[in-house]
């Protein structure tokens, strides 16, 4: 095996080279699938074109972000049992997608999330509602891609995680790319790329684990072993020691030291699993197919994938304390945090090559993923906001595109700002943080919306932005930001919240205001009317964007 060195891995040429090699190719897909960008569908929903497979397998690429690669990774390497537990709420989330929403949400929308929620309410507010949290979401998604990709090229460029400046200079290279594949592929392109890059990582991953598995001769209960003896201990940033050993197999490691802990665990639970049915850039893959039907087998595709990749990941994060050198604190402290486990086992495995694939992996990863985010984000403002809340409905298709990939590049700068920022941080706490202002600021409304006959405009107005503020606010003031050595904001405390995920208030609180709203507003009778034609459409997909009432 290779010896790491104390610094980055690997050749940096090399890595470089190969991340190229997978830019240039990925960019020819886009450029090619681009030639049939002529209307809005084309643009948005990629013509309806994909067939349930396809798009199950992009709604992987799109779901397996850098916080499943390189995130849960590092958790399960540095936390065991507990950070294996973001993988089971990540997947458990999908029933809730499957059951809840993906085939309704097909047959009742167009574009977007604020079609469906439009559908029987006031159209303006609620649009830009819906367009509000869809901008919020995805940005808090998009600061965990691009810290992933921080963390990435920390590792692999050999670049010091005190040099803002080197690590920020790469953070942008990602965000200029993403944007490129988004203005000229459209909801096309992007898609052909998160099937292209779902791809290689569960190949990647696959290799990984079965070369893991060879070397403990197929026995997990050896790899386990070997994991725990050759972790004793754990320095933290604080400078406190953490025990790890036998630790590193039960419950409790993260989660379980206080009471406090404890409820941050229940919290976090909660926002992973109702959070994936409140995604906005999941919820627009449904609209690429053209069948409710394909929807659903979309969704079926997605689970098997997912759920065959997190298996993997579990072999991942315990092979990496096992086999790196330093094991579980060599990980903690190397350049991008515990997110460096994978990048590492892999250079341990397979030196400077197998290290070169799998960082090429990680960044097709990081880039598939935060183009699918700002093309949603950019789709939602065009069409929810700029076409049917500023020109009332009245706009012609090429000005709405023309206006989306104008708010394309601006996401993509903020998000190469805030990546800057949230530098070093974990990926998949970071995502899980957008998972809970997903759950709570659009999953009430949806659900309330389809399933809910009394449920009007003023309740879901109440719901978004009270369930989205109270989370934002709750966000802003927890450990997540301050307060710690490993908050955002390192030399500042203004954590008055004790929970780093705040799903547990902010998300039973949109339900409830959700239901105050409704009583609270005044009852519109073409709400109510709108409803039985809202059920019949989502129910049979009658009527519905190119559906059949199968």
């Amino acid at each position: 095996m290779a010896q790491a060195p104390a610094g980055g891995v690997g050749n940096p040429a090399l890595n470089i080279g190969i991340f190229a090699a997978f830019v240039v190719v990925t960019l020819i897909v886009v450029f090619r699938a681009s030639r049939n960008n002529r209307t809005a569908a084309d643009y948005y929903a990629a013509g309806r074109a994909f067939t349930g497979p396809q798009n199950g397998v992009a709604i992987a690429g799109d779901y397996l972000s850098a916080a499943s690669f390189l995130g849960i990774a590092g958790a399960i390497a540095v936390n065991g049992y507990d950070g294996f537990l973001y993988s089971i709420g990540f997947l458990v989330a999908w029933l809730v997608a499957l059951l809840l929403v993906a085939e309704l949400l097909r047959n009742t929308g167009k574009f977007t999330m604020g079609d469906v929620l439009a559908f029987r309410m006031r159209q303006r507010p609620v649009r830009a509602a819906a367009a509000t949290s869809t901008l919020v979401v995805s940005f808090f998604y998009l600061l965990a891609q691009m810290a992933g990709a921080g963390a990435l090229v920390a590792l692999l460029l050999q670049i010091p995680n005190e040099n803002v400046l080197g690590q920020g200079i790469v953070i942008a290279i990602v965000g200029i790319l993403m944007i490129v594949y988004v203005l000229v592929g459209g909801m096309k392109g992007t898609t052909w790329v998160q099937i292209i890059k779902a791809a290689l990582l569960l190949a990647g991953t696959a290799v990984i684990t079965v070369w893991v598995l060879a070397i403990f001769g197929f026995n997990l209960s050896a790899l386990l072993g070997q994991s725990v003896s050759a972790n004793p201990s754990l320095t933290t940033a604080a400078g406190a020691e953490k025990l790890l050993g036998e630790n590193l197999l039960a419950p409790g490691l993260q989660y379980g030291a206080t009471a406090t802990a404890k409820i941050d665990f229940l919290s976090l639970g909660l926002a992973l699993v109702l959070g994936t049915a409140g995604l906005p850039h999941i919820l627009m893959r449904f609209y690429t197919v053209p069948t409710a039907k394909e929807a659903r087998r979309s969704v079926v595709w997605a689970i098997w994938l997912i759920g065959i990749f997190y298996l993997f990941s579990l072999v991942l994060g315990y092979g990496a304390s096992a086999l790196v050198p330093g094991g579980a604190q060599r990980i903690s402290t190397a350049p991008g945090g515990t997110n460096s486990a994978a990048p590492l086992l892999a250079f341990e495995l397979g030196g400077e090559i197998l290290l070169g694939l799998i960082s090429a992996i990680a960044f097709a990863t990081i880039l598939a993923v935060v183009a699918g985010l700002t093309i949603t984000a950019s789709a939602s403002f065009a069409h929810d906001v700029y076409a049917n809340v500023i020109k009332k409905g009245e706009t012609a298709p090429d000005s709405e595109v023309k206006v989306a990939r104008i708010t394309a590049v601006v996401i993509g700068a903020v998000a190469i700002a805030a990546g800057i920022l949230a530098r070093n941080q974990n990926i998949a706490f970071l995502v899980a943080l957008a998972f809970a202002v997903a759950a709570s600021a659009n999953l009430p409304t949806i659900l309330y919306s389809l399933f809910w006959k009394r449920f009007n405009t003023t309740g879901a107005l109440w719901s978004i932005y009270g369930g989205l503020l109270s989370c934002v606010l709750l966000i802003v003031f927890s450990p997540a930001v301050s307060g710690r050595p490993t908050s955002m904001i390192k030399d500042a405390d203004f954590a008055i919240f004790p929970l780093a995920n705040p799903g547990l208030v902010s998300i039973p609180l949109s339900f409830l205001l959700g239901v105050i709203g409704t009583y609270v507003g005044a009852r519109h009778h073409v709400e109510i009317a709108k409803y039985s034609e809202m059920e019949v459409r989502s129910l049979t997909g009658a009527g519905s964007e190119k559906a059949v009432t199968h």
